[in-house]
């Protein structure tokens, strides 16, 4: 698809598209109404400008018009999803040259646009044999209207799309096709294709490095655990962020074995990690000026004969002992030694964890945002900032000492599961607290509620991609200035 900026559509448009807010509708039938021919007074009862809203028109050359309600004041998520649902429901009525009038609407919506309509494109059957296939994107030219250039507004609003497509099938595939390895691989090719580097240590590595707690997680599964770390540096850049994503492709719970009801959407209990590559790839590709440290521990949690067991005590790469009391609460696991390894050998400025971590997150926000933890006000009001404006939205829970007493063990250093029914997000957050060495600008994002939900596009619950746009977002606007250790 071939995406430009023009001041007057061509000839060749067959559809045109009018996205309308409720502020701009006035002026919008006014338009409308000499187009098509339909008087004023009908347009006035029919079209509100209401969100999600279509109504479909034709002039007398026989032009089809879509107009696209936006609502009132729509943040970028809404236009985002307007779009591609709009594009997703009329794929296979769409012509070669499509034109979208901008002209009412500020330049740096192109990009939300653009978002939008490539995600459209998204083929939910991934092992369907049906004969009939599903319909393509057009693949002619999209026409954007506006008397600004908007080219690297285009530009990112394809490579952001683009980085989540390739990142729907990782969270959507189930275990039997998406292993660690899997995640190692997608890494290597991503790196190779956008110049970052990519370095992975497998299992007998790990070892040596010292990744205990990590190795003690995967010792049940045959599919060995894998140590992503990547790293980009982009020119002019002041400062090195990092991110630790959860990586964990299939969890059962191990032998603190889950019910079965829902273990099937344990597929996507790599949400996190699935955000750190994609920001790896969008951030590489964006060229931003941030040195970005990319750390993804991944494994399975399976049941095996050789899984650990409630009660062990393990080691981990920080050098401080676990007492493992559920071996359920896996993720803070690896990401204890993914957090350590990041802090020792690259002492960034900033680092950030993102996980799908804990059920207790979703019975606190639900599926609207995700948790928030920081002792650092000044980097969680620019992270909350950054999903307001995605629309990937966080929500600040506290770190209050009282809960690290939830954690305390008789026999080890700490604990990992408090084994209370409540504040349980909390705790698994005050237990990777010990793990950043202190860490004055360390955050960490529980987006189990947020990584995989229900959606407009498919039957059943999918992965959203939560994280890659809310990071690139905070790393274009905030990563440059001065990294804040305001409590």
């Amino acid at each position: 698809m071939k995406i430009q900026t023009v001041s007057d559509f061509s000839a060749t448009i067959q559809t045109l598209i009018i996205p309308v807010q409720s502020e701009t509708l006035e002026a919008t039938l006014a338009v409308l109404t000499e187009q098509t021919a339909v008087p004023l007074a009908l347009l006035q009862a029919e079209v509100t400008g209401k969100k999600g809203e279509v109504h479909t028109f034709f002039t007398t050359t026989g032009l089809r018009i879509y107009v696209l309600g936006l609502g009132t004041n729509p943040g970028s998520a809404e236009v985002i999803k307007a779009f591609r649902l709009l594009v997703f429901k009329q794929k296979a009525r769409l012509p070669e040259t499509v034109g979208v009038d901008l002209s009412s609407l500020p330049a740096a919506w192109a990009e939300f646009v653009v978002n939008g309509i490539w995600l459209a494109s998204y083929n939910f059957g991934l092992y369907k044999t049906d004969e009939v296939k599903p319909t393509p994107l057009f693949s002619g030219t999209l026409e954007l209207r506006h008397s600004e250039d908007l080219s690297d507004f285009i530009q990112k609003g394809e490579i952001l799309a683009q980085t989540q497509l390739r990142v729907f099938p990782l969270l959507n595939a189930p275990a039997n096709f998406k292993t660690p390895q899997t995640l190692a691989s997608w890494a290597m090719h991503s790196g190779d294709a956008h110049g970052f580097k990519v370095r992975v240590y497998d299992a007998g590595e790990c070892q040596s490095l010292g990744l205990m707690a990590l190795l003690a997680v995967g010792q049940g599964s045959r599919n060995e655990p894998e140590f992503i770390v990547m790293e980009y540096e982009g020119v002019g850049a002041s400062q090195t962020v990092a991110l630790v994503g959860k990586g964990v492709t299939f969890d059962t719970g191990g032998i603190s074995i889950k019910p079965s009801e829902n273990m099937h959407l344990m597929k996507s209990d790599m949400g996190g990690a699935a955000a750190v590559l994609g920001t790896m790839e969008a951030v590489a590709r964006l060229k931003l000026p941030v040195r970005l440290i990319g750390i993804v521990p991944t494994t399975e949690n399976s049941v095996d004969g050789e899984s650990m067991k409630p009660g062990d005590v393990i080691t981990s790469y920080a050098g401080k002992t676990i007492e493992v009391t559920d071996t359920d609460a896996e993720g803070r696991l690896i990401l204890a030694d993914g957090l350590a390894y990041a802090i020792k050998n690259y002492n960034p400025d900033v680092i950030i964890d993102l996980a799908t971590l804990t059920g207790s997150i979703i019975r606190t926000l639900g599926y609207h945002a995700a948790g928030m933890f920081t002792e650092n006000t000044s980097l969680g009001k620019k992270l909350k900032r950054a999903g307001e404006h995605t629309g990937e939205r966080l929500w600040r829970l506290p770190m209050w000492e009282e809960y690290a007493d939830h954690l305390k063990s008789d026999v080890a250093d700490i604990r990992n599961f408090s084994g209370l029914p409540h504040s349980q997000a909390i705790a698994a957050a005050k237990f990777l607290e010990v793990f950043t060495n202190e860490h004055p600008a360390w955050v960490h994002l529980d987006i189990a509620g947020t990584a995989y939900g229900d959606t407009d596009f498919a039957p059943q619950r999918a992965g959203t991609a939560y994280g890659v746009r809310l990071l690139v977002e905070f790393l274009e606007r905030f990563a440059g200035e001065e990294a804040s250790a305001t409590v």
